[in-house]
């Protein structure tokens, strides 16, 4: 039973998955393929350099038409190989009519 306590799984993809990434303000886009991936990170592995981008916090664009992305910052550059953590989001926006149903649930 000690291992329902272990850290989330990381899942592994043998040929990688086409994904992108791309800064914050959208003026930088890198191809990349996805080779892990858990709830709180991922290793990529970018295709051309990453010298001179702002990688303090940029998206990690999980469909080609942007729908699916998180917000990622960087932890560790090995040559090509990147690691990257997911950000959790301060303000998350609330379906219309769920907001007041939650508070009042709180406030109980």
């Amino acid at each position: 039973m000690a291992d329902d306590a272990k850290a989330p799984e990381r899942v592994t993809f043998s040929r990688g998955y086409g994904v992108c990434i791309m800064g914050i303000d959208g003026t930088w886009r890198r191809d990349c393929l996805l080779n892990a991936i858990s709830d709180n990170d991922a290793i990529l592995t970018v295709e051309g350099s990453i010298q001179g981008l702002n990688l303090k916090e940029f998206f990690l664009l999980l469909s080609s038409t942007g729908l699916a992305y998180r917000r990622c910052e960087l932890v560790r550059v090995n040559g090509a190989e990147i690691d990257v953590s997911f950000l959790k989001g301060k303000h998350r926006k609330r379906r219309p009519g769920a907001s007041s149903a939650q508070d009042a649930l709180a406030g109980s």
